[in-house]
């Protein structure tokens, strides 16, 4: 109240609109101009316009008896530009710059915003802009003094002119004829900017006539600047809202909108992903991956998301291939697209691909060759359907990416039938295309399979071993006793992350294999066995070693940069990690979320028992806190005595915290060393500190 007091309202102005020459109203903005070029001086001596551009060419006159004119100058320059003969054709008649030449630019394309004032007895009348011209100065004349300099070069040069005539007399003409444009080749060449400029060259200018002004026509149009009629009928316009006319005076950019840098197409943010429709999410999220089981499309999707919402959408984007979803090929070639390799139409790379994954559907293997021979197209072309969805396999083959997906089958029936009934269709349209044999059309048979080494998983093995115990029961029976006299420690074994305890046998209670003997699902995960060998169980396996230490990477590099994390955010960064490997990566395999734990202990992480109230929403993963114990640096003992006190309280206040590293360390600790500290492991929500993901949202 008091500005308002301090800064009274000396007085109310009307405001009218104008529409007379809101159609043909232009504001031209000139450069700064030399001394000898006022603005009283100024004389037009022509103007012309292209009225598609909206382009303006003026000449201007200069006063060559302005004091400011370099006389000099202006003689040297016109004599460059026209040289010492004396014709029409003569850019500057008197042998003087004694004129200019200015050139319109465009400077916004939004002008709505923009209109031109005039104040009149109290009165502001105010008329929409139809564009905006800034007027540049062409120096199209120095182009002409260099053609005038060339010219005189080449007169100069020595040379028999008798004989360059009888060389021209006999030159050679080539004829050629063009081949007829193609459609493509039509749309290049309008786009392209040669073509865009001899357009624009093409037109042809309309000469105006200049008035000044003082002209009485100039005064005469001057009065459409003012509005016609001050009633209120014909100024509806300003009869708005306070809101309505405010946007109406500053309307909402769009501008800024447009120049936001796009992400390149192969970069997938998670946090621009889950603020699109569910639909789109998963398109790109099938687009990405390419091969995906149902259950891991769900952990990178929001949490909440209702399953049923989207195994509906998956199913537009993506076919079920082995209990998993694979994305459909026009979602990868979309229409009027081509082969980057070989040209070939979108049409064709689809149907190729289709047959790819049909012939996954009846078997986990696929021959390279066989594709090529069936579709016609490329090796580059197969080689990118195959590397989509398969593995290859050393003197097999390409292997199907992901195990069968039986708890999905098994759970959703109605889907996998629908799928079915879209892969018969799928087929009739391949028999017909590719005219396929009978050997195409049916899989594999087993006895065929039997002369080739067997793909077999960790579970197998296990079959294999116990098969080959009850033949030589009697020998392992006296192993197995002196095992016990040595010790009745159990053996526990670690097959490719499958982790199975097996106790020794004893006189009285024959051991168990009705368990084992139903993991033999028929299943492969890439191990290479010949049908009678069966290698040692004892110890980690090459591959498992790699994927140890994959997983030990990544797990060190998170910690690194996350001190706490709770086992849910440990998962969703795990699935994000995976998620952003290239094909055929050893951790597509799966780790259990026992092993994600146990590798996390095994690094030097604690896990912190946070009390968490009767009453939390937390589900158990999110309750299960992981902490790195030692960094090896200066805080290592600030965080563990912060973690200690999260151990008895589920949330804290700050100068608790302070206080008790007051108490270990003295007066001389730090505010910044304390704010370092719980940057690293804490978050602050309603002036209390939590743990980094402890932090529960009130219930509704």
């Amino acid at each position: 109240m008091a500005n308002e007091e301090d800064d009274p309202i000396i007085q109310e102005i009307d405001v009218y609109l104008a529409k007379s020459l809101s159609e043909k109203l232009y504001l031209f903005q000139y450069p700064i101009r030399p001394a000898s070029m006022t603005y009283d001086e100024v004389t037009h001596l022509s103007a012309k316009i292209k009225p598609k551009q909206q382009k303006v060419e003026l000449e201007m006159a200069i006063d060559t008896l302005n004091p400011n004119y370099c006389r000099s100058k202006g003689e040297q320059i016109a004599l460059n530009v026209d040289g010492t003969c004396t014709d029409e054709t003569n850019t500057y008649s008197s042998k003087l710059m004694d004129k200019q030449t200015f050139c319109s630019s465009q400077t916004t394309s939004n002008i709505s915003r923009y209109a031109a004032a005039i104040y009149r007895k109290g009165e502001l009348h105010l008329t929409p802009l139809h564009g905006i011209l800034q007027m540049r100065p062409s120096f199209t004349y120095l182009d002409k003094a260099d053609a005038k300099y060339r010219e005189r070069e080449a007169a100069n040069e020595p040379g028999d002119s008798s004989q360059d005539e009888a060389e021209e007399d006999v030159k050679q003409i080539t004829v050629r004829f063009s081949r007829p444009e193609s459609e493509q080749a039509r749309q290049r060449r309008v786009q392209s900017y040669e073509f865009l400029q001899k357009r624009q060259a093409e037109e042809h200018w309309v000469h105006l006539h200049y008035y000044g002004l003082k002209d009485s026509r100039s005064e005469h149009e001057r009065q459409y600047l003012f509005s016609q009629g001050h009633g209120i009928a014909g100024n509806t316009e300003l009869i708005k809202s306070p809101s309505e006319y405010l946007m109406m005076l500053v309307p909402p950019s769009v501008e800024e909108e447009k120049d936001k840098p796009v992400a390149p197409s192969n970069v997938l943010s998670m946090a621009q992903l889950r603020t699109l429709p569910l639909a789109d999410q998963i398109k790109i999220l099938m687009k990405n991956v390419k091969v995906i089981a149902f259950a891991n499309l769900m952990s990178l999707l929001a949490s909440g998301t209702d399953p049923t919402a989207a195994l509906r959408c998956i199913q537009q984007v993506a076919l079920l291939v082995q209990g998993n979803w694979v994305v459909k090929s026009d979602v990868l070639y979309p229409k009027d697209t081509s082969s980057p390799h070989s040209g070939v139409p979108a049409e064709v790379l689809c149907r190729g691909r289709d047959f790819v994954m049909w012939k996954f559907t009846k078997d986990r293997w696929v021959v390279r060759k066989e594709v090529a021979t069936v579709t016609k197209l490329g090796p580059e072309d197969v080689k990118d359907f195959l590397e989509h969805m398969s593995f290859l396999r050393i003197n097999r083959g390409w292997e199907f990416k992901l195990q069968y997906d039986e708890d999905f089958v098994r759970k959703h029936p109605d889907v996998v039938q629908r799928q079915q009934m879209l892969w018969m269709g799928i087929q009739a349209k391949l028999e017909k295309v590719y005219n396929l044999a009978k050997e195409h059309m049916a899989p594999k048979k087993q006895a065929a399979q039997t002369a080739a080494p067997l793909l077999v998983s960790g579970e197998q093995r296990v079959n294999l071993a116990i098969a080959k115990v009850k033949q030589s029961y009697g020998q392992l029976e006296q192993d197995l006793q002196k095992r016990k006299a040595e010790s009745q420690a159990f053996c526990q074994m670690d097959v490719l992350g499958v982790r199975i305890k097996e106790e020794p046998l004893s006189d009285e209670e024959p051991m168990d294999t009705s368990a084992c003997d139903g993991l033999n699902n028929g299943l492969a995960n890439g191990i290479h066995l010949e049908e009678n060998s069966v290698d040692s169980l004892n110890g980690h396996l090459p591959v498992q070693e790699r994927v140890t230490q994959e997983l030990r990477a990544f797990l060190v590099a998170t910690f690194r940069r996350q001190y706490v994390l709770t086992l849910n955010e440990l998962k969703r960064l795990f699935n994000l990690h995976v998620a952003s490997l290239p094909p055929g990566n050893l951790l597509f395999s799966g780790i259990s979320d026992k092993t994600l734990q146990d590798m996390v202990l095994d690094l030097g992480c604690k896990q912190i028992m946070v009390p968490f109230p009767p009453q939390t929403a937390a589900l158990p993963d999110e309750q299960k806190v992981f902490a790195l114990w030692e960094v090896g640096d200066m805080f290592d003992q600030h965080r563990q005595i912060l973690l200690d006190i999260f151990s008895k309280n589920y949330r804290v206040r700050r100068n608790v915290i302070q206080n008790r590293l007051a108490q270990e360390y003295g007066d001389g600790i730090d505010k910044q060393e304390v704010d370092k500290v719980l940057k690293d492991c804490c978050v602050s929500q309603g002036g209390m500190w939590y743990l980094k993901g402890t932090v529960q949202q009130p219930a509704s």
